[in-house]
Formats: C-alpha cells, sequence, structure tokens
C-alpha cells in the first residue's frame, strides 16, 4: 500500500511540475472521477509551490476547484446514465430496490445541495458523491454551483497547509490517511447496518406472508 502511495505521489508531484496550473486541474479532475489519486499530496504540493514563489494561492485553489467539478461531471454522467439503469436493473441482487432508488431520489432533492458540499470537505466521501448524485439525477445547476464551493475550501485549505509547512508539506500526509481511514470504516459500518436492517426485513417479511396465507388456507377450509 506504501509503495502504491509513493508511486502515484511520484507521478502527481512529476505532473503538477511539468504543467503547472493544467497540471493541478487535471490531477483533481482524476481525483474527482471516483479514482482516488490523493488530494492530500496534489494540493499540498502545490501549496509548497506557492511557497517557492512559483504558483499564486489563490489561482491554485480556483485550479484544484475547477479539476473537481470537471471530474466531478464525469462520475456524475456516469451515475446519471449507465449507474442508474444498473442499479434499476441489477440492485436487487445487492439489496438496492426501486423503493431505495426512490428514498435517494428524495434525499438528493430535498438535501442534495447540503450533501453535496458538505461531501466535497470529507475525506473518501468527497471522492465518491458526485456519483450517488448523478444516480439521483439531481438538478445539474445546484450540483455544479455547491461541488465548486466545497471543493474551492478544501483545495484552498489544504494548499494553505502546504505553503506554511513548505518543504515538510509531505508530514501532512500520514495525518490525512489516518482520517481517510477512520471515515471508511464509519461508511463501512454504516452501509454494514443498512444492510443489516435490509436484511432482516426481508426475513420478517416473508414469516407474515406465510401467516397470512395459512389464515386464508383456513378461512378457505371452513367455507367448504
Amino acid at each position: 500500500m506504501y509503495k502504491m502511495l509513493a508511486v502515484l505521489s511520484a507521478f502527481v508531484i512529476a505532473t503538477i511540475a511539468a504543467l503547472g496550473y493544467a497540471g493541478v486541474i487535471l490531477m483533481m479532475a482524476i481525483e474527482s472521477a471516483c479514482i482516488p489519486l490523493p488530494s492530500e499530496v496534489i494540493m499540498p504540493f502545490s501549496g509548497y509551490l506557492v511557497a517557492t514563489g512559483r504558483f499564486n494561492l489563490q489561482l491554485v485553489a480556483i485550479a484544484g476547484a475547477l479539476g473537481c467539478l470537471l471530474g466531478s461531471y464525469a462520475a456524475y454522467t456516469v451515475g446519471a446514465s449507465g449507474g442508474r439503469w444498473a442499479l434499476e436493473r441489477w440492485g436487487r441482487y445487492v439489496l438496492i430496490t426501486p423503493h431505495e432508488l426512490a428514498i435517494a431520489d428524495r434525499f438528493f432533492d430535498r438535501f442534495g445541495r447540503a450533501a453535496v458540499f458538505i461531501g466535497r470537505l470529507l475525506p473518501v466521501v468527497r471522492t465518491f458523491i458526485a456519483f450517488p448524485a448523478g444516480v439521483s439525477r439531481m438538478r445539474l445547476t445546484p450540483f455544479s454551483v455547491y461541488t465548486l464551493a466545497g471543493s474551492y475550501l478544501w483545495c484552498l485549505m489544504l494548499a494553505w497547509i502546504g505553503m506554511k509547512l513548505g518543504e515538510h508539506w509531505e508530514s501532512i500526509g500520514p495525518y490525512f490517511r489516518r482520517f481517510d481511514n477512520l471515515v471508511a470504516v464509519l461508511i463501512a459500518i454504516a452501509i454494514a447496518f443498512a444492510l443489516y436492517r435490509r436484511v432482516r426485513g426481508i426475513a420478517s417479511f416473508h414469516p407474515a406472508i406465510a401467516d397470512c396465507d395459512q389464515s386464508r388456507s383456513r378461512e378457505a377450509e371452513r367455507g367448504r
């Protein structure tokens, strides 16, 4: 895992060093398209380049936010087209029924703005939030506005930290990876709990059907 992170970090650093702001846009676009490039490398390294005088802090944050928006459009489009179709057709095999999709649609219709904005500020979640927003076909204008706003704050924070740390910008990595792990564990627990409730509901539903069928059978026998 550490070797993989080292390779990804080297790739990120080389790309940004070669392409400048365009490299920041490209790397953050990939990170936001459900491909987990480490933003805790992309933006702090860019912040370090701010400290050296090569970059401007505000332009770095804007470049990062634009990259996030472009990558999020890709994930949103996949969710709205193929992702929606796949869940409607095969979702029942992973306990996702049309009823659950309808609940998700109502959630994003009512709380989508807050979910997207806050999601862009959370490790792990920020990489994948565009996909469920696309599946629920959240309106594109608010999706774009709140994705851009949340992404700008996230990129500005990481770039500012990298600027302040200077040559020691890499020291932030272990702390963010621990936070990433914590968020991933919490998400896994939430998914497991939701699946448990779903399976338990199905298990209790079948005996109820069986009791109803038995009652109807007894009433039919009495009628005879």
